[in-house]
């Protein structure tokens, strides 16, 4: 019994840590998952490294600690504040480096159901359009001025004019006014139990270890 105090400690750290990692998109025909470098972005057919950086709408003098220190950090999905946004997406593999990518920056309306699918979004304002033309180093970039909180999202037409079909169109989700570093409450509540669990049966097998050592 002694032997396994150990491992069922290990099995629970493993289980509070499983519960607190990241996942933005549970769509399987497009994935947006944190990466080393920016978050992956991909379809079954293509894949991108993005990363967002978003100027506060207010002087350099008027500017808090806060939003100094936002100026310099990358986003992913969530942004917290409106403002000028700069977008940066960099191409996984050659392919796409030899194909004209238009880009589009449009404002959605949620209509309800899931976040994670593309279908519960309508597109309601382009912001900011790039026609198709050719990244031969890979780095895609557009700006937008993200005037308003709410929904947006960034296409990137593989093949320009010619990307008819959602297959050539890659879309990159964002949600303007939420704090990128708060967790779903779902999430707190996995981790709670989780938590309650594994100190629960790490209390059963010290309770059954110590009666069985107390009584031989």
């Amino acid at each position: 019994m002694k032997s396994l105090l150990p491992s069922l400690l290990l099995i629970s750290t493993l289980l509070l840590t499983a519960c607190e990692s990241p996942g933005y998109n549970d769509n399987p025909s497009q994935v947006m998952t944190k990466a080393t470098v920016g978050c992956l972005v991909a379809t079954d057919f293509y894949a991108v490294y993005f990363s967002a950086y978003v100027k506060p709408p207010v002087d350099d003098v008027k500017m808090s600690a806060n939003d100094k220190k936002a100026l310099f950090r990358s986003f992913c999905k969530d942004i917290p504040t409106t403002g000028m946004g700069y977008f940066t997406a960099d191409v996984v593999g050659e392919e796409l480096r030899q194909t004209p990518i238009g880009i589009r920056v449009v404002e959605q309306e949620f209509l309800g159901g899931y976040e994670s699918k593309a279908e519960n979004f309508k597109d309601i304002r382009t912001i900011a359009e790039i026609p198709a033309k050719l990244y031969p180093r890979g780095a895609v970039e557009a700006q937008a001025q993200l005037d308003k909180k709410g929904y947006y999202a960034i296409y990137l037409m593989v093949g320009g004019e010619e990307a008819i079909s959602d297959e050539d169109k890659l879309r990159i989700p964002l949600h303007v006014g939420v704090d990128p570093d708060a967790k779903p409450i779902g999430t707190y509540m996995t981790i709670g139990i989780a938590s309650i669990l594994g100190l629960a049966l790490i209390s059963f097998v010290a309770f059954r270890f110590m009666r069985r050592r107390n009584n031989p």
